[in-house]
């Protein structure tokens, strides 16, 4: 079996991986080198204080991205309350959440290295990343899975990834031309519901599967909420008031 390693012990390890197929460790005390071999690539693997502190750089960059998305995203919430959205809006957050999700997508490495110390880093990953899942629930056209989106979006360089035309084409929102930019689009209401305390994420999917719509959930009573099948009196009373303070405080902030 071919490898290019020098010493022993790192050739055997080479050799051991790519016969048996599993993950070879090979640690040499005087280099102070720890190296795994797996699928015919050798990995160096590093101090934690160094993963860290790479990590933390790209969190640093991630958390600016962080809050350009959550002043788009505030603005979109007003939009949405009073019906107001137009493709652009809705592109402009998936542009900053698409910059947010390849930023992630190099600081998993840096997590799964981490082993426990990447608990922390983990947790603030699944927090940044539930808003896209929310929005592509929104939005997305029926027929359309976010696997195809992620797949078209896969393929976009970061420079391309500017072009607002482009992302639209790849949610299935806009046209070739880039003409229908402005045209309104309504949201189904889960980015919203998903903002109320205490009321379930299964619920909200519930209710948004029933009514459609989210100017047809901020039309309903409380009594047309609770006929909903899954949902008590309780919940539909934390959703009516739930959605009047966020109507409150979006149409506050956008027009402050």
């Amino acid at each position: 079996i071919e490898t290019a390693e020098a010493g022993m012990r790192h050739r055997t390890a080479e050799r051991v991986a790519r016969q048996t197929g599993y993950p070879v460790i090979s640690v040499s005390q005087s280099m102070r080198i720890i190296s795994l071999y797996v699928d015919g690539k050798r990995h160096v693997i590093e101090p934690s204080e160094a993963i860290l502190a790479r990590a933390n750089q790209a969190l640093a960059t991630l958390e600016r991205y962080k809050a350009r998305l959550d002043e788009t995203s505030a603005g979109l919430d007003a939009l949405e309350i009073e019906d107001l959205v137009t493709v652009r809006e809705v592109t402009s957050v998936l542009q900053l959440l698409e910059m947010v999700r390849r930023i992630a997508s190099d600081i998993d490495g840096y997590v799964i290295e981490l082993g426990t110390d990447g608990r922390l880093l983990a947790l603030q990953l699944e927090e940044l990343m539930a808003e896209r899942d929310f929005l592509l629930s929104d939005y997305l056209p029926i027929g359309l899975d976010r696997d195809a989106v992620d797949a078209r979006l896969k393929w976009v360089g970061s420079p391309a990834l500017l072009d607002m035309a482009m992302v639209a084409r790849s949610m299935g929102i806009g046209g070739d031309d880039g003409q229908d930019l402005d045209a309104s689009i309504s949201p189904r209401g889960m980015r919203i519901l998903a903002k109320i305390p205490r009321l379930s994420l299964s619920a909200a999917r519930t209710i948004v599967g029933t009514w459609g719509s989210l100017q047809a959930i901020l039309g309903a009573t409380v009594e047309e909420l609770q006929a909903v099948d899954g949902v008590d009196a309780g919940q539909a009373r934390t959703l009516r008031d739930g959605l009047s303070r966020l109507a409150e405080v979006s149409i506050v902030d956008r027009y402050a």
